[in-house]
Protein backbone atom coordinates (compact mmCIF):
# COMPACT_ATOMS: atom_id res chain seq x y z
CA UNK A 1 0.00 0.00 0.00
CA UNK A 2 1.57 2.98 -0.97
CA UNK A 3 1.54 6.15 1.54
CA UNK A 4 0.69 9.31 0.12
CA UNK A 5 3.71 12.12 1.27
CA UNK A 6 2.27 15.08 3.03
CA UNK A 7 2.21 18.63 2.04
CA UNK A 8 4.03 20.98 3.37
CA UNK A 9 2.27 23.81 5.50
CA UNK A 10 2.16 27.13 4.11
CA UNK A 11 3.77 29.84 6.30
CA UNK A 12 2.72 32.21 8.09
CA UNK A 13 3.02 35.91 8.29
CA UNK A 14 4.39 35.33 11.22
CA UNK A 15 7.06 32.86 10.20
CA UNK A 16 8.00 34.92 7.35
CA UNK A 17 8.91 38.19 9.51
CA UNK A 18 10.83 35.27 11.86
CA UNK A 19 12.85 34.44 9.22
CA UNK A 20 13.35 37.20 7.66
CA UNK A 21 14.20 38.99 11.13
CA UNK A 22 16.84 35.94 11.58
CA UNK A 23 18.19 36.58 8.78
CA UNK A 24 18.71 40.13 9.07
CA UNK A 25 20.45 39.70 12.28
CA UNK A 26 22.42 36.59 11.91
CA UNK A 27 24.02 39.02 8.63
CA UNK A 28 24.83 41.90 11.19
CA UNK A 29 26.26 39.96 13.44
CA UNK A 30 28.62 38.42 10.99
CA UNK A 31 29.33 41.92 9.70
CA UNK A 32 30.36 42.88 13.18
CA UNK A 33 32.59 39.48 13.73
CA UNK A 34 34.24 40.87 10.18
CA UNK A 35 34.51 44.31 11.33
CA UNK A 36 36.64 42.82 13.98
CA UNK A 37 39.16 40.50 12.28
CA UNK A 38 42.59 41.44 11.97
CA UNK A 39 44.37 40.38 8.35
CA UNK A 40 46.25 37.01 9.39
CA UNK A 41 49.91 37.59 9.05
CA UNK A 42 49.89 41.77 9.23
CA UNK A 43 51.42 43.79 12.21
CA UNK A 44 48.72 45.47 14.20
CA UNK A 45 48.90 49.22 14.77
CA UNK A 46 51.29 50.29 17.60
CA UNK A 47 48.13 51.47 19.93
CA UNK A 48 46.34 48.22 19.43
CA UNK A 49 49.54 46.36 20.09
CA UNK A 50 49.93 47.86 23.68
CA UNK A 51 46.08 47.22 23.77
CA UNK A 52 46.65 43.48 23.48
CA UNK A 53 49.04 43.51 25.56
CA UNK A 54 47.36 44.80 28.36
CA UNK A 55 44.76 42.57 27.88
CA UNK A 56 46.89 39.79 28.46
CA UNK A 57 49.08 41.11 31.87
CA UNK A 58 47.18 38.50 33.96
CA UNK A 59 48.93 35.84 31.94
CA UNK A 60 52.40 37.90 31.30
CA UNK A 61 52.77 37.74 35.12
CA UNK A 62 51.30 34.17 36.20
CA UNK A 63 54.14 32.94 33.41
CA UNK A 64 56.63 34.93 34.72
CA UNK A 65 55.52 34.07 38.47
CA UNK A 66 55.43 30.74 37.69
CA UNK A 67 58.96 30.30 35.67
CA UNK A 68 60.97 32.88 38.01
CA UNK A 69 62.99 31.05 40.76
CA UNK A 70 63.51 27.78 38.78
CA UNK A 71 66.75 28.29 37.36
CA UNK A 72 68.18 25.30 39.64
CA UNK A 73 65.45 23.00 40.03
CA UNK A 74 67.52 19.70 40.68
CA UNK A 75 70.56 20.68 41.76
CA UNK A 76 70.61 19.86 45.79
CA UNK A 77 70.77 23.30 47.51
CA UNK A 78 68.01 24.26 45.05
CA UNK A 79 67.16 28.23 45.31
CA UNK A 80 69.77 28.65 47.22
CA UNK A 81 72.26 29.13 44.61
CA UNK A 82 70.53 32.26 43.66
CA UNK A 83 72.44 33.42 46.92
CA UNK A 84 75.10 31.23 47.13
CA UNK A 85 76.64 31.95 43.67
CA UNK A 86 77.15 35.73 43.69
CA UNK A 87 78.76 35.39 46.81
CA UNK A 88 81.43 32.85 45.38
CA UNK A 89 82.00 34.96 42.39
CA UNK A 90 82.41 38.00 45.04
CA UNK A 91 84.98 35.93 46.67
CA UNK A 92 86.89 35.23 43.53
CA UNK A 93 87.07 38.47 42.13
CA UNK A 94 87.59 39.84 46.07
CA UNK A 95 91.20 37.60 46.48
CA UNK A 96 91.85 38.09 42.68
CA UNK A 97 91.49 41.80 42.51
CA UNK A 98 91.33 43.21 45.86
CA UNK A 99 94.29 41.19 47.34
CA UNK A 100 96.55 40.22 44.34
CA UNK A 101 95.75 43.03 42.02
CA UNK A 102 95.00 45.69 44.84
CA UNK A 103 92.34 47.14 43.16
CA UNK A 104 90.69 47.88 46.79
CA UNK A 105 93.18 50.64 47.61
CA UNK A 106 91.13 53.86 47.99
CA UNK A 107 87.54 52.15 47.95
CA UNK A 108 85.47 53.02 51.01
CA UNK A 109 84.16 49.65 52.10
CA UNK A 110 85.51 47.68 49.39
CA UNK A 111 83.82 44.07 50.41
CA UNK A 112 79.82 45.95 50.18
CA UNK A 113 81.06 47.86 46.77
CA UNK A 114 82.37 44.41 45.57
CA UNK A 115 79.22 42.40 46.65
CA UNK A 116 76.69 45.37 45.06
CA UNK A 117 78.86 44.97 41.75
CA UNK A 118 79.18 41.05 40.91
CA UNK A 119 75.35 40.70 42.66
CA UNK A 120 73.79 43.64 40.47
CA UNK A 121 75.74 43.86 37.51
CA UNK A 122 74.15 40.24 35.57
CA UNK A 123 71.00 40.87 35.65
CA UNK A 124 72.06 43.69 33.24
CA UNK A 125 74.42 40.95 31.15
CA UNK A 126 71.36 38.54 31.67
CA UNK A 127 68.89 41.02 29.50
CA UNK A 128 70.87 40.90 26.70
CA UNK A 129 72.64 37.56 26.49
CA UNK A 130 68.63 35.67 27.72
CA UNK A 131 66.20 38.16 26.04
CA UNK A 132 68.56 37.12 22.65
CA UNK A 133 66.69 33.59 23.21
CA UNK A 134 63.39 34.99 23.91
CA UNK A 135 62.05 34.26 20.48
CA UNK A 136 63.63 31.24 20.06
CA UNK A 137 62.64 29.88 23.06
CA UNK A 138 59.55 30.60 22.44
CA UNK A 139 58.90 28.97 19.16
CA UNK A 140 56.24 26.16 20.28
CA UNK A 141 53.95 29.19 21.60
CA UNK A 142 54.38 31.19 18.62
CA UNK A 143 53.25 28.50 16.30
CA UNK A 144 50.14 27.78 18.69
CA UNK A 145 48.60 30.84 19.31
CA UNK A 146 48.03 33.93 18.09
CA UNK A 147 49.13 36.37 20.74
CA UNK A 148 51.63 40.16 20.36
CA UNK A 149 55.06 38.22 20.64
CA UNK A 150 55.88 41.34 22.77
CA UNK A 151 54.70 39.52 25.36
CA UNK A 152 58.11 37.16 25.41
CA UNK A 153 60.05 39.69 26.29
CA UNK A 154 57.80 41.17 29.10
CA UNK A 155 57.23 38.05 30.64
CA UNK A 156 61.52 37.37 30.97
CA UNK A 157 62.32 40.33 32.06
CA UNK A 158 59.53 40.02 35.09
CA UNK A 159 60.77 36.67 35.75
CA UNK A 160 64.35 38.30 35.78
CA UNK A 161 63.47 40.88 38.14
CA UNK A 162 62.03 38.20 40.56
CA UNK A 163 65.22 36.00 40.50
CA UNK A 164 67.08 39.07 41.39
CA UNK A 165 65.35 39.81 44.63
CA UNK A 166 66.65 36.64 46.65
CA UNK A 167 70.06 38.14 45.86
CA UNK A 168 69.56 41.53 46.80
CA UNK A 169 67.91 40.64 50.03
CA UNK A 170 71.55 38.38 51.12
CA UNK A 171 73.48 42.00 49.59
CA UNK A 172 71.54 43.73 52.08
CA UNK A 173 72.02 41.65 54.87
CA UNK A 174 75.67 40.89 54.04
CA UNK A 175 76.81 44.64 54.08
CA UNK A 176 75.06 44.86 57.30
CA UNK A 177 76.92 42.17 59.09
CA UNK A 178 80.12 42.69 57.63
CA UNK A 179 82.78 45.11 58.44
CA UNK A 180 82.51 48.16 58.33
CA UNK A 181 79.01 47.49 58.80
CA UNK A 182 76.65 49.32 56.84
CA UNK A 183 73.23 49.44 58.65
CA UNK A 184 69.98 50.37 57.01
CA UNK A 185 69.05 54.05 56.93
CA UNK A 186 66.11 56.01 55.09
CA UNK A 187 68.34 55.84 51.94
CA UNK A 188 67.55 52.25 51.51
CA UNK A 189 64.18 53.37 50.28
CA UNK A 190 65.68 54.57 47.57
CA UNK A 191 67.07 50.76 46.13
CA UNK A 192 62.75 50.45 45.25
CA UNK A 193 62.99 53.16 42.37
CA UNK A 194 66.55 52.28 41.30
CA UNK A 195 65.73 48.68 41.34
CA UNK A 196 62.67 49.66 38.87
CA UNK A 197 64.79 51.61 36.53
CA UNK A 198 67.13 49.31 36.43
CA UNK A 199 64.67 46.67 35.27
CA UNK A 200 63.03 48.85 32.60
CA UNK A 201 66.16 49.29 31.02
CA UNK A 202 66.80 45.60 31.41
CA UNK A 203 63.38 45.51 29.22
CA UNK A 204 64.59 47.67 26.80
CA UNK A 205 67.60 45.89 26.17
CA UNK A 206 65.95 42.83 26.31
CA UNK A 207 63.67 44.14 23.38
CA UNK A 208 66.89 44.93 21.25
CA UNK A 209 68.63 41.75 21.89
CA UNK A 210 65.58 39.91 21.35
CA UNK A 211 64.83 41.79 17.58
CA UNK A 212 68.69 41.59 16.44
CA UNK A 213 69.30 37.92 16.79
CA UNK A 214 66.19 36.58 15.59
CA UNK A 215 66.86 38.84 12.51
CA UNK A 216 70.79 37.59 13.00
CA UNK A 217 71.52 34.18 14.70
CA UNK A 218 74.82 34.49 14.77
CA UNK A 219 74.38 37.12 17.78
CA UNK A 220 73.87 34.41 20.21
CA UNK A 221 77.46 33.59 20.15
CA UNK A 222 78.47 37.80 20.19
CA UNK A 223 76.36 39.15 22.94
CA UNK A 224 78.20 37.56 25.83
CA UNK A 225 82.07 38.66 24.39
CA UNK A 226 79.61 42.58 24.18
CA UNK A 227 78.07 42.65 27.69
CA UNK A 228 81.55 41.09 29.44
CA UNK A 229 83.17 44.52 27.99
CA UNK A 230 80.37 45.84 29.75
CA UNK A 231 81.04 44.27 32.50
CA UNK A 232 84.65 45.40 33.22
CA UNK A 233 83.89 48.95 32.47
CA UNK A 234 81.17 49.28 34.76
CA UNK A 235 83.55 49.63 37.49
CA UNK A 236 82.27 46.21 39.11
CA UNK A 237 84.86 45.56 41.04
CA UNK A 238 87.80 48.39 41.25
CA UNK A 239 87.49 52.36 40.62
CA UNK A 240 88.58 53.04 36.91
CA UNK A 241 89.21 56.62 37.74
CA UNK A 242 92.37 55.06 39.26
CA UNK A 243 93.66 52.86 35.97
CA UNK A 244 92.29 56.08 33.00
CA UNK A 245 93.45 59.41 33.14
CA UNK A 246 91.79 60.12 28.99
CA UNK A 247 89.40 62.57 30.23
CA UNK A 248 87.27 61.61 26.76
CA UNK A 249 87.12 58.15 27.89
CA UNK A 250 86.49 59.01 31.68
CA UNK A 251 83.94 61.21 30.27
CA UNK A 252 82.35 58.51 27.92
CA UNK A 253 82.06 55.89 31.07
CA UNK A 254 80.75 58.26 33.18
CA UNK A 255 77.85 58.10 31.71
CA UNK A 256 77.41 54.43 31.13
CA UNK A 257 74.14 53.31 32.63
CA UNK A 258 75.63 49.95 34.22
CA UNK A 259 78.10 52.16 36.13
CA UNK A 260 75.26 54.84 37.14
CA UNK A 261 73.28 51.93 38.48
CA UNK A 262 76.02 50.76 40.79
CA UNK A 263 77.12 53.65 41.88
CA UNK A 264 73.74 54.61 42.72
CA UNK A 265 73.20 51.36 44.66
CA UNK A 266 76.27 51.84 46.44
CA UNK A 267 75.72 55.76 47.46
CA UNK A 268 72.57 54.73 49.19
CA UNK A 269 73.71 51.53 50.20
CA UNK A 270 77.01 51.67 51.55
CA UNK A 271 77.68 55.43 52.18
CA UNK A 272 73.80 56.59 53.28
CA UNK A 273 74.02 59.69 50.23
CA UNK A 274 71.46 60.49 48.22
CA UNK A 275 72.84 59.70 44.76
CA UNK A 276 72.94 63.06 42.71
CA UNK A 277 70.51 65.00 40.58
CA UNK A 278 72.86 64.09 37.27
CA UNK A 279 72.92 60.64 37.99
CA UNK A 280 69.36 60.11 38.74
CA UNK A 281 68.49 62.30 35.20
CA UNK A 282 71.14 60.24 32.95
CA UNK A 283 69.50 56.89 34.49
CA UNK A 284 65.78 57.95 33.67
CA UNK A 285 66.71 58.80 30.09
CA UNK A 286 68.79 56.18 29.35
CA UNK A 287 66.29 53.67 31.14
CA UNK A 288 62.82 55.42 28.87
CA UNK A 289 65.15 55.68 25.84
CA UNK A 290 65.69 52.29 25.22
CA UNK A 291 62.65 51.17 26.76
CA UNK A 292 60.62 53.19 24.48
CA UNK A 293 63.03 53.02 21.09
CA UNK A 294 63.27 49.23 21.67
CA UNK A 295 59.61 48.51 22.15
CA UNK A 296 58.97 50.30 18.97
CA UNK A 297 62.30 48.22 17.73
CA UNK A 298 61.00 45.42 18.58
CA UNK A 299 57.29 45.81 17.15
CA UNK A 300 58.59 47.06 13.66
CA UNK A 301 59.37 43.02 13.40
CA UNK A 302 56.04 41.67 14.52
CA UNK A 303 55.63 39.03 12.23
CA UNK A 304 59.23 38.27 11.50
CA UNK A 305 59.15 36.52 14.32
CA UNK A 306 56.66 33.24 13.19
CA UNK A 307 59.46 32.55 10.34
CA UNK A 308 61.42 29.81 10.71
CA UNK A 309 65.34 30.80 10.36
Amino acid sequence: MSTQSQEPMPMTWLDRAYENYYMRSSHVVSDRQLESLDPVGLRPPLGKYIAQLWQRRHFIWADARAKALGSQRGTLLGNAWLIVKPMLDALVYFVIFGLLLQTSRGIENFVGYLIIGVTLFPPLQRSITGGAQVVRNGRNMIRGFSFPRAVLPISYTLRSAIDTLPPLASVLFLVAVLPPHALPTLHWLLIIPIFLLQFMLALGLTFFAARITTLFPDMRNIWPFLTQFWFYGSGVFFSYERFIDHPTVLAFMDVNPGYLILTMYRDCILYDAMPDTRSWALLITWTFGALVLGFVFFWEKEVAYAVER
